[in-house]
């Protein structure tokens, strides 16, 4: 449970700085331009490839850093 409440925070938390920040981010600018997308929604898909992969990897991170402390224990 506390996984998934760190996964959805950083979702929200870099899907929400890509729209704010007046510059593209990588990754959800490329693999919208990889797919061809290109409309006002831009944006917001690119806020959500960006929420995505930047969340997961946080999430891959920060699991593997829990389980090494409960190791520990």
């Amino acid at each position: 449970m506390r996984g998934v409440l760190i996964l959805i925070a950083f979702f929200l938390l870099f899907a929400s700085a890509s729209l704010l920040i007046p510059s593209p981010m990588f990754p959800g600018n490329f693999f919208c331009t990889l797919i061809g997308v290109v409309s006002e929604y831009s944006k917001y898909l690119s806020a959500v490839f960006n929420g995505v992969f930047y969340g997961v990897i946080l999430w891959v991170v920060f699991a593997l850093i829990s389980q090494r402390f409960e190791e520990e224990k």
